[in-house]
Order: structure tokens, then sequence, then C-alpha cells
């Protein structure tokens, strides 16, 4: 066989003494090298995701025996979400049989044998403005798969190796194509050049700018829906996590903060991600190049790539490259180029596979004795599993049942009803999620409410709860119930029974949270609907029924044109039931032509979104307002406030961000549009644009002054971290008390409801009666840690507020209802300020409006 060295091959990609491999191994020509589809060298281009694509094709098809180029999944611009499986002609051809087989193993359902392959992930640039690992990716694959040397040949014998390119190619593709249209002849350093200055959102996010490595948990987006499944479908023993940082760092590697780690993930992982640490430091020794561990970063979230596998018996380990953030940018250790940025990568990509293959059976049977061990711990808890129920909002409990099942947690149905303390879980409504199963450590984190923890400073988040994000009841259970449903639950699609013609209305009840879309759909097509602001009962089909606040009716007297054929069409689309009510006179309540049936008009939003916002909670609001309500709002730049017409508007929501640069002009505007009759949302440092005019009878706690009263005892200069992060909100989950008489509240469960508190925002006490929605719950800090100094400032403080200006609403809310798009819980605030905000009057007596 013809043959060429590594070093020519290497010349070709862009590199001419990269890895650490021998300048002399064979590698196959046949093989194609990345310069050879792309046209040009790694490194002296961003490939877009498009070329990634394209070179991993040939390369698949050019060693068919040894590679399987896979679409797991298309993101939401459509782009191919890839993995590349590469091991040996024999692994290859039984690869199915393997993956089953390593799958049993680890499960305890067969004896380990010495000859399974091990399975290791590799995964990149799931933030699209880290683009080295993406690029890396290539040189990995081709190295893989063209080399001849004994240690490649051994690695393929050994392992099966999963390549993901390109986690998040939307963000990807944003982001290479901002810094080749600044590529000139020769790449400018300048830290100030505009290449290195991207603008607003970036591309760290997908589509909707989420970061995709939050969303291991929630999974929210296509791309993590297809990255979690196939992490389920191979369950790896080894996960490469690979990112970028800051320009002036270094490179760093796992492990992190010991005392960081999430408590549901085992000590021997820790010591295994540093066993396989000497590896990736060994590479670097050798090229002389600078690194460091156990420092910044944590592995606490288990939201994120490099945790989420340490609580399934795997060892995830994340990598971070200081960033070029272009393709050259000047720094502390000199001018670092794109080129070395993806040597690096290229680097521990290839420790990795070394250290892991070196110690696979440890790797292995660490696996095993995981899932053994957690098998033990279940059954010596003494919680043996965790009851839901929800009443009112079946198509909630089901989201939620969704996202257990994706994390393959089982959930089975109550066949009686159960009480526990003074809840009560009936039948036909409730489920029970049992520890006992494979998933007891991840269960047992999701459903953590802690509020305290060995180390107290986070790098992320510190609560996550997921029956809280859903609003869910719940509550632990020392015993499994005796009438549960014989198979787990599994996914159904929604359906009613038809809508039959002749009804005098048809009732949506509000409580479902597929309401609101087929609300829209409704308003969409031009039909008339009202929105009962009181409880009331009505004659049906089936006798009297009762009727909650928020009830939507579609008066048949109001209709125009073949209404009847779209109403039962968006019903069946949503699959709601709906009453068919034969009475405008109601046995109880205001009547079906009362004043008190209040119209709903179609909403046309407008998020604020550009320069000056923040663009993951503007994004938050975009897809939340798409998915739960079926709006797809207007997005405006807030620079550009005073150049749009905002008559074209019935709502402006103001995310997270910066209001300084809107002068009096821009703001005068708004008011008048407010007073006008305008719904104008505002969450989180909004509040305090809101406040500074005057549009809410309430002013903003002084952050500093809040700070001030978390005190450390003999502070010395190393304790300015820890005394940053007590000063701090993380991320924890507080419990709401609402008045659900409020029009902000129809079709919510209870008047308490968990909220997600990631600031350190507070209002004082309103200077007026009516305006507060809810207010923090005194006592109620549900999960998740915040320094008690400040736990007790928060409690009993307004959280909600809604008061009229003019003929227009302002509704202020000082979190962010919408957090990484799984709160739906209390994204229902947000989604009845679209319909029912003209439904409250704050104001009273002669009162106009204003804030006083």
């Amino acid at each position: 066989m013809k043959t060429f060295t590594l070093l020519a091959a290497l010349t070709l990609t862009g590199f001419t003494a990269a890895a650490g491999l021998a300048a002399q191994q064979q590698i196959e020509p046949q093989v194609p090298a990345p310069a050879q589809i792309l046209g040009f060298a790694p490194g002296q281009w961003h490939a877009r995701h498009d070329q990634i694509e394209r070179y991993f094709r040939e390369l698949a098809a050019s060693q068919p025996e040894r590679a399987l180029l896979q679409e797991i999944g298309r993101s939401h611009e459509q782009r191919p979400l890839l993995q590349l499986v590469v091991s040996s002609k024999a692994n290859m051809a039984k690869l199915e049989d393997i993956r089953r087989q390593h799958l049993a193993v680890a499960k305890g359902e067969q004896q380990l044998d010495a000859q399974l392959p091990l399975v290791i992930w590799l995964g990149y640039s799931i933030h699209g403005n880290e683009p080295s690992g993406a690029n890396a990716a290539m040189q990995l694959a081709h190295y893989l798969l063209s080399s001849d040397s004994a240690e490649v040949s051994q690695w393929l014998e050994q392992a099966i190796i999963l390549i993901q390119p390109s986690l998040n190619p939307d963000g990807h593709d944003r982001f290479a194509n901002w810094a080749n249209m600044h590529q000139g002849l020769n790449p400018v350093a300048d830290p100030q050049h505009r290449e290195h200055v991207e603008p607003w959102p970036n591309g760290r996010p997908n589509h909707y700018w989420f970061d995709l490595n939050r969303d291991w948990l929630p999974l929210q987006h296509p791309e993590s829906r297809a990255r979690i499944a196939q992490f389920h479908q191979w369950l790896p023993q080894v996960l490469g996590d690979f990112h970028e940082m800051g320009t002036n760092s270094s490179y760093f590697f796992q492990p992190g903060i010991p005392s960081r780690n999430n408590p549901a993930t085992p000590d021997e992982n820790y010591k295994l991600t540093a066993l396989l640490a000497k590896y990736h430091a060994k590479a670097f020794d050798d090229k002389g190049k600078l690194y460091y561990t156990e420092e910044s970063f944590d592995d606490f979230y288990i939201g994120k790539g490099s945790t989420y596998p340490d609580v399934h018996g795997s060892v995830g380990i994340l990598f971070e490259q200081a960033s070029s953030r272009g393709h050259l940018q000047d720094s502390i250790n000199g001018p670092l180029s794109f080129a070395t940025t993806i040597e690096n990568q290229l680097l521990t990509s290839l420790s990795t596979l070394r250290g892991a293959v070196a110690h696979k059976a440890e790797l292995q049977q660490w696996q095993r004795k995981f899932f053994r061990d957690s098998q033990s711990l279940a059954a010596d808890d003494a919680v043996q599993g965790y009851l839901l129920t929800e009443s009112a909002d079946q198509s909630r409990l089901q989201d939620l049942l969704q996202l257990l099942a994706q994390h393959q947690i089982k959930a089975y149905a109550l066949t009686e009803d159960v009480s526990q303390g003074e809840q009560q879980f009936p039948a036909g409504q409730s489920y029970f999620v049992p520890l006992k199963q494979s998933q007891y450590r991840l269960l047992k984190a999701a459903f953590s409410t802690e509020t305290n923890f060995r180390d107290n400073t986070f790098y992320d988040v510190s609560a996550w709860t997921l029956p809280y994000a859903y609003n869910i009841s719940f509550a632990s259970s020392r015993k499994v119930p005796s009438a549960l449903s014989k198979t787990p639950w599994q996914p159904t699609v929604a359906s009613a029974a038809p809508v039959t013609a002749g009804a005098y209305a048809y009732a949506i009840r509000w409580q479902d949270q597929r309401s609101p879309v087929l609300v829209q759909q409704l308003l969409a097509k031009g039909l008339q609907l009202r929105a009962a602001s009181k409880a009331f009962s009505a004659e049906t089909a089936e006798g009297v029924q009762q009727f909650a606040a928020g009830t939507v009716l579609v008066p048949a007297g109001l209709q125009q044109g073949d209404w009847f054929s779209v109403l039962q069409q968006a019903q069946q689309q949503q699959g709601l039931a709906l009453a068919a009510i034969s009475s405008g006179l109601t046995p109880m309540g205001q009547d079906l032509g009362s004043n008190q049936m209040v119209p709903l008009k179609l909403p046309q939003v407008l998020v604020m979104a550009g320069p000056g916002m923040n663009s993951s909670e503007a994004g938050e609001l975009w897809f939340n307002l798409e998915r739960l309500a079926g709006v797809s709002p207007s997005l405006v730049e807030p620079a550009r406030l005073g150049q749009i017409d905002l008559s074209r508007y019935s709502h402006i929501l103001l995310p997270d961000g910066k209001y300084q640069s809107w002068n009096e002009s821009d703001i005068a505007k708004l008011e008048s549009w407010i007073k006008a009759g305008g719904v104008l949302w505002a969450q989180k440092s909004a509040l305090e644009f809101v406040a500074k005019q005057g549009w809410i009878a309430s002013t903003v706690a002084n952050k500093e002054e809040l700070k001030q009263l978390v005190k450390l005892d003999e502070l010395r200069y190393n304790d300015k971290e820890k005394l940053a992060g007590q000063q701090r909100i993380a991320g924890a989950i507080f419990q709401l008390e609402l008045d659900l008489s409020h029009p902000l509240t129809f079709g919510l469960p209870r008047a308490e409801l968990p909220v997600f508190k990631n600031d350190l925002m507070l209002l004082k006490a309103p200077g007026k009666d009516f305006v507060t929605v809810g207010s923090y719950r005194s006592g109620k800090q549900l999960a998740g840690f915040v320094a008690p100094e400040l736990a007790g400032q928060i409690s009993k403080s307004p959280a909600l507020l809604a008061q009229t200006m003019g003929k227009g609403r302002v509704i202020a809310m000082v979190d962010n209802p919408v957090f990484r798009g799984y709160f739906t819980g209390s994204s229902r605030i947000l989604v009845n300020a679209l319909y029912f905000a003209k439904a409250f009057d704050s104001a009273s007596g002669d009162d106009d409006g204003a804030a006083e």
C-alpha cells in the first residue's frame, strides 16, 4: 500500500508538529485529509458546519469498514447533527451486538467480558463561538482512520469511539461567518479588531439564544434531545466535553475544585478523572504548554456536559482552551492563533483516548460498580420514591413524565388513591417514581431540595428541582404504593372527543397548558372570544358544570363564516376537551352576556432583543411565547425604539438588560404608548428602569446594601471568593404566595408557585393597594443555597406587581418566569399577561392609574 508520513499529512492540514505524534507514522493516502476537502487548512479559515459535514461524509465513505456516520437529529435551523462512530473492522461488523452487551454489562445484567470494547464519547463545540473543538474533531477523525500506528490500532480494537463534531451547528455558523467575514490577507491580532468583538447575541447560544451546555437536564431543544438519546444508547465510560475560555487563560482540564462536585457523584469518579489527567498533563508537558487543573469551574449542576455523565457511571471531563476568538489574537502569553487552539484540543482528544484505553478495565469495572452500588443505595434509602400529582393540567404533568422518560427514569400510574400527610394523590392523575431503578443517583439529584452544601460557592446554579420547575405537587414516600400500574408511563398523543355543533357557546378551561395555544389559533382565525373574570356554572349536555375564572368562551352568536370548522379543527389539533354550553343563563356567577366576560384580542407582541439585553432571557421569552402561547413575537433592538411604530403592538416585553441608552424622547414615547392602552412587561433589571420612571408604585432595593448584610468572621484575603459566593444568589428556588383572585393567576392550580431566582433583585413594599399579585412566602426557600441574611430579606417581599397606567398596564416581575425554558409552571404568569392584562384594574375611585 502506498503511504506517506504523518508529517506530510499534518502539513496539509495546517500543522507541522502537532499532537506529540511520531513524525514517521504511516497513513493511508486514500483517506482524505481536511485540507483536501475544505480547500484550506483548518486554522486558516473557520470551517462552516456544512463544510464539516461534507468532510465527515467524505471521510466515512472512504473507510466504510471502520467508520459509520450517523445523522442523529436536526437543529432548529435544520442543520444535521452528526455522530461518527469509529472502531476496528471487527468491532464495526458487530457494532449493535457490542452496544447491547455493553449496556447489559454496565447495568449488571451480564458478566464483564475482558474483550468487550470501551465506549469513549468526544463532544465538541457545544458553544458555537468555541470552534477549536469542531475543527479539531476533523483532525482527530482523519488521524484515527488514516494512521496505521500500533497505538491507534490498539485504540480501535479496544474502544468504540463516538465523535460528535459540532453540538451546536446554528451557533457555530453564526460565529464562523463573523470571523471569516473579517479575515484579511493577514490576520489581525489586535483584541480591539472587529473580528474579536462579536455582535449580540454572539455565536455561543443556539437558534433561540439558549446555552445548550445547560440543557442536558431540561432537554428543551432538539440538539439536546438528540444528544441525550445517543448518550443513553451508548452509556460511554468516558466523555470529553471540549470548550473554550478567555483569551488570556491557558488550558484547563479536570479534575476541578474537589469541594464543588455534586454530592451524587462518588469520590471514585474524581479519582479516575485525576488518573486520566496525568495523560493530558504529559501531552502538554512534552510540548511545554501551559495548563492548570483543580481551579475555577465545578461539577455541581448535573445539567452540564461534564457533570451529567458523572451521575451515570461515566467519567465526564471538561476541557477549556483559551480562545483566539478569531484567527489570531494577542494575549498575555503572546499571540494566540486559531491553529494553536485546534492543536491543543487535538492533544487532549488523543490523551483522552490514550488514558482511557490504558485504564479500560478500571473504567468498565467502575461503571458496573456504579450501577450496582446505586441499587444498594436505593434499597437502603429511607425514601423509596416520589409521588407526583396534578388534577387540572395533565399536559404539564405529561411533559414532566416525558422529560423523566428521556432520562430513562420510569414512573408508574397509581391505580388507587394515596394519602401522604395532608397531600392527596388520586388515582388517574398521579404517578409514583421509584428510587430503586438504574437512574437512582440522577433521580435523587433531579428531585433534590437541599439548601445547604459542603461548598456554597457555585459556578452555575445550585437548584433545578424538576417538579418545582413544572409546578407539579410532589412528595417523597417511605414506601412503594401497593397499587401501581404494571408498566411504566409511555407517551401518548393527546386526544379528545370532537366538539358537536349546536351549542350556545363552547368553554375552554384555562388550566391546561395547551389552552393558550388553542385560544391563539382561534383568535388568529378571527373568532370572537370572551374570558370569564370570575367563576361560574353553566348548563351542558352532561348537566351543570363548574367553570373557574379564566375560562375562555366561544359564543356561537358572535361568530361569522365557517367558524365551527375552524373551532373543531383547532380543538382536535390540540387534543383538548371543550364543554358545550346550552344556555347563556347561568345557575351561578355572571351570565355569558355579562360585561364581566372580557373580550380577548389577538396579542401583538414585541420583545426587546439586541445589544444591552440579556440574550439568554430574551431568547427564553421568545421560545416560551411560541411554545406555550403560540405567539411569534417581533424582536426589536432597544436602539430602534425611537424609530418604530409602537401602535402595532399590544404588548412590549422588557427582559433583563440595560436601559440607560433610552433618552427622554424614547421614554416619553413608551409612556404614551402605555397610557394609550399598551401592556408593558418588565422583569429583573428592567424593573429598575420601570421603577425609576415611576410606572410602578415601588422601588428597587439597593444591591450593595443587601450584600453588606452578609458577613464572614475573621476575613482573610483568601476568603474573597467565598464571600462573593455568599453575597450572590447563584440560582435557588423560592415559593411565591399568589393572589388567586387576580387575572394574572388564572389557571394556576394553587396559591403557592415555585419560581427560580438567580439575581439579588428585590422590590420594596408598594405604596398602593391592589397592585401586589405575588410575594415571596416567608420561610419558603424550596431548594438551592442563599445566605440566611439574604433569605430573610427576600421573605414576604413583593415579587409580582401589576398596575394600571392610563388605559394601559405595567406588569413587573422580580424574577425570570421562563428560566432556561423549562420553568413552565411560572411561565403561566407571562402567558396570562398576554390575554388577561386588561381584565384587571388596579385603580380605585378617581385614581387615574398613574403611579404615585
